[in-house]
């Protein structure tokens, strides 16, 4: 009876917190450095370049969740511009791969976070195994 109600016990924790079986993902991006640093349960696992808003436009700073993840988005605002890999954040905001490769690594565009292609395949199937849930987006000067 004992081992009985302890394992009741056990499993009610399992299924109250079930992100605890989860890694945590964490996607930082500097303004400054044009650069993101990716942890995986407060282990860094990536530091890639990125391309973030140009003179003229804006990306948005702070603490954000995954709202959607697309796994090949066209841009409705920008002539259909590709966006594989996409996860938004923030209404039409989004970290997502870009073919634009030479501009990693400075600011180039209309404020999207932009990878280089396989950099955001692997956040992307990060943020898929781990959930949307489990991953938190932070963007700083």
């Amino acid at each position: 009876m004992r081992r009985c109600m302890l394992f009741a016990g056990l499993l009610g924790l399992v299924l109250a917190f079930p992100a605890m079986a989860q890694a945590q993902i964490v996607a930082k991006v500097n303004l400054s450095t044009q650069r993101m640093d990716v942890y995986v349960d407060g282990s860094p696992r990536y530091r890639w370049p990125v391309s973030t808003a140009r003179a003229g436009y804006h990306t948005p700073t702070g603490t954000f969740k995954p709202t959607a993840l697309v796994r090949y988005h066209r841009s409705t605002i920008y002539s259909g511009s590709p966006m594989p890999y996409s996860i938004f954040f923030l209404r039409g905001y989004a970290i997502h791969g870009s073919y634009e490769t030479r501009y990693l690594g400075r600011p180039a565009s209309h404020g999207c976070i932009r990878l280089h292609p396989s950099n955001a395949a692997a956040l992307y199937s990060l943020v898929q195994q781990h959930g949307a849930g489990n991953t938190v987006i932070t963007i700083s000067y």
